[in-house]
């Protein structure tokens, strides 16, 4: 009889592009726990769970909560066939959505070369004009190291590294959203994961920052009503679940 494969949590990481974290903590609330364990304990994954997974993340991608995801798998009547087929009537519908964006984002790329000065930061900013507090961030940080790098760095942006970073940053305060609306803890495994990213992202963007300083860096958000804004346009509450959640990671290290 041929033995049926399995796959180890780290195999099962580097096929689909979740995190290690993430697959832990998938396992932690029911939402994927793994068919088998080896003799050594560690997590065992079949080609029904790697399937079950994929319907997690088209899930997730169709913006569905976890829970909303584990009990439609859990349901004795859940059909994987049906459901796929619902699924690709969702995508190919979006993907008409996505075309007219590409459109859009086309229509602006064309215009840069001519427009670039005179382009409106609201549009792209949602409201937050970053040269409204540039006077008070000179101020407040202008001799540390941090805000030169920044600096430094961001002024050969262009206005598509601009959008770039943009849509990075919502990425992560949509996930954290997501994972929040969850009841996600801000010490869990996805927690720690969505602030790992925020750290990077900060560290590829604008300056290197140590889990200490992106403490700090929360605080900020604590105390000041304009960050709290921006950020919980996400979610209410979001500012401080991240707060927490980087605080969390940071006494980790």
């Amino acid at each position: 009889m041929a033995r049926i494969k399995s796959y180890r949590v780290k195999q099962v990481s580097k096929i689909t592009g979740v995190s290690v974290r993430t697959l832990h903590y998938y396992d932690e609330i029911g939402l994927l726990k793994p068919t088998d364990r080896s003799a050594a304990g560690y997590r065992l994954y079949s080609q029904d769970d790697v399937l079950r997974l994929q319907q997690v993340l088209i899930g997730r991608s169709l913006g569905l909560a976890l829970e909303e995801i584990r009990l439609s798998l859990d349901d004795p009547a859940f059909d994987y066939a049906r459901s796929l087929r619902q699924q690709r009537a969702l995508l190919i519908n979006r993907l008409g959505n996505t075309h007219r964006m590409i459109a859009a984002i086309d229509t602006a790329l064309t215009g840069l070369g001519e427009k670039t000065s005179s382009m409106d930061l609201r549009t792209l900013f949602d409201g937050f004009d970053p040269a409204t507090y540039e006077e008070e961030v000179r101020n407040r940080w202008g001799k540390t190291d941090a805000y030169k790098e920044s600096a430094r760095r961001t002024k050969t942006y262009s206005d598509a590294d601009w959008t770039l970073l943009k849509s990075e940053l919502d990425a992560i305060w949509s996930d954290a959203a997501n994972a929040m609306r969850d009841d996600a803890a801000p010490d869990s495994y996805i927690a720690l994961e969505i602030v790992e990213r925020h750290r990077a992202h900060v560290c590829r963007w604008f300056y290197d920052l140590t889990p200490e300083g992106h403490a700090g860096l929360a605080d900020m958000w604590l105390a000041d009503p304009r960050f709290r804004e921006n950020i919980d346009k996400f979610g209410n509450g979001l500012t401080d679940w991240l707060a927490t959640a980087v605080k969390a990671s940071a006494e980790a290290v």
